[in-house]
């Protein structure tokens, strides 16, 4: 089995791996006698467990939502009418993501910069009344008549894409601050601005750790990387003094069970926190929740967790943990394989796919917790969302490209 393994790297020499620009972990890649036939397509064990967590989603989301039309909110809908939406979304996602696999990644690499645009369109676009469809007091998503689109799912890839292209670009001034970092900066500030102007402070912290961290994995020294943190800090933390909703929320995350905060900004944290104490170590069952019963709120998008802690309990959430952190490594380790076959601007890009769910389903598992101020995030892959599945998928086909084509370079292909 070792030998097997061993077998996936076969074309890197050491001497070649240690010539390259990008940090790859510590990780060696050498040379073998022979390719294994496994290289050949992509990883199927990564599939599988994309598909596990879909087909959770897709049954939590059910169980969630269920008694929403009891709800007078929601008018007269049917029993099923969030089940039928998600499954329309992972339908369109499926598709998308069948396309996006054809793309071969110097395509992606050569339409970068005209993704970017698109995406700063789009986050333009929303903002203009009447055009831009108004939800809770944030206006963030375009009707596009079967669905609704949110031009912030959009912009997650297209920085994504575009952070890696700009590194393998500015590669030779990587040390020098006003010609590698500012730019790339000025870009995620443009994008936080359209942004915070929906409000969706959310989208703009995993899209602002997304550079970050793609600026540190391209080779940006580590001062620099400590300066940009320190100035998104400073950045977040100013953001939330000069907000009065914003300073609110923190107070009541840090004493939700107060009677100022337990019937207003802490109502959904103390509900949360209530429905995962009542799943205990194995839960209620499978349609056993009580708090999905219209005590807690948004069960179905941004707290899906609570209802699988306590329909699954602390088995469930220790499982879903396992299931994302497995998945997210997998695919840091799929961008170092890329990058130690010389193909950074891959390497980059799955990783910061990586960055994407990684960071994601931590805010939202923590703010489920009570670990981390409420936030409107979703989790990847399994809450209520058309446009957040629809681009988890095409994301994640991009990184099984990314593999395919590693594996196609270890049979002596080109990719």
């Amino acid at each position: 089995m070792r030998q097997r393994v061993r077998g996936w790297f076969n074309p890197m020499q050491a001497a070649g791996v240690d010539g390259l620009p990008v940090r790859i972990g510590g990780m060696e890649y050498r040379q073998t006698s022979a390719t294994p036939a496994s290289v050949l397509g992509f990883d199927q064990a990564l599939l599988w467990v994309v598909v596990a967590l879909l087909t959770w989603g897709l049954v939590m989301v059910y169980s969630a939502s269920i008694a929403l039309p009891d709800n007078p909110r929601f008018g007269k809908i049917a029993p099923t009418h969030f089940l039928v939406r998600h499954v329309f979304a992972l339908g369109v996602g499926f598709v998308a993501a069948i396309m996006a696999f054809q793309i071969p990644m110097k395509a992606w690499e050569r339409h970068a910069r005209s993704l970017f645009l698109l995406s700063l369109f789009t986050l333009v676009l929303v903002l203009v009344p009447g055009i831009g469809t108004v939800v809770n007091g944030a206006r963030r998503w375009l009707s596009l008549g079967v669905m609704n689109f949110q031009p912030s799912e959009l912009a997650k890839l297209a920085v994504v894409i575009y952070a890696a292209d700009y590194m393998v670009r500015k590669m030779e001034v990587k040390e020098r601050f006003f010609r590698a970092v500012l730019p790339m900066g000025a870009a995620v500030a443009v994008v936080g601005a359209l942004l915070l102007a929906e409000p969706d402070m959310g989208a703009f912290m995993v899209i602002a750790v997304i550079a970050m961290g793609i600026l540190f994995l391209g080779g940006v020294n580590a001062r620099m990387f400590f300066l940009i943190a320190l100035i998104l800090v400073l950045a977040f933390a100013a953001m939330v003094w000069f907000s009065d909703w914003r300073r609110e929320r923190i107070f009541a995350y840090l004493d939700p069970w107060s009677e100022k905060h337990a019937l207003g900004k802490g109502y959904q944290l103390s509900h949360s926190l209530i429905a995962i104490g009542r799943g205990e170590i194995f839960g209620v069952g499978l349609g056993g929740s009580v708090e999905k019963l219209h005590w807690l709120p948004e069960a179905h998008t941004d707290f899906l967790l609570a209802v699988i802690g306590e329909e699954f309990g602390l088995i469930g959430v220790l499982l879903l943990i396992g299931m994302f952190f497995w998945l997210t490594r997998r695919i840091m380790h799929i961008g170092r394989q890329a990058i130690a076959l010389d193909r950074v601007f891959a390497g980059l890009v799955a990783q910061g796919v990586a960055m994407w769910m990684g960071f994601q389903a931590f805010i939202n598992m923590g703010v489920n917790l009570g670990a981390l101020p409420t936030k409107g995030l979703t989790l990847p892959l399994m809450s209520f969302g058309g446009s957040a599945i629809l681009m988890n998928l095409v994301a994640l086909a991009v990184v099984f490209r990314v593999d395919y084509e590693n594996k196609l370079l270890m049979r002596g292909g080109h990719a």
